[in-house]
């Protein structure tokens, strides 16, 4: 497992209270209990630790813990935007 998706297992598992290794990919949120004000606090710690901007709309298509490291996985090698002056 990469460092994305072991960093993303352990934001997950801290926010929910339960151990990291009961935490797979595959896993859903669902059967994490994972309700839409967890995937909010979820993505501003995911956000936090990658440095990234999770658009609001890509927040409804998470289903897994594997979409997460995904979308981070996206995120991070997409080039940055240039800066505006």
């Amino acid at each position: 497992m990469n460092d994305i998706a072991t960093r993303c297992i352990e934001i997950i598992a801290k926010s929910k209270g339960i151990p990291a290794d009961t935490v797979k990919l595959a896993s859903t949120f669902d059967e994490l209990n994972i309700d839409s004000l967890d995937k909010i606090n979820i993505s501003f710690e995911v956000e936090e630790a990658f440095a990234i901007e999770i658009p609001d709309e890509a927040l409804g298509s998470l289903k897994t813990v594997g979409d997460v490291v995904e979308g981070v996985t996206r995120l991070k090698s997409a080039p940055a935007p240039a800066p505006s002056h």
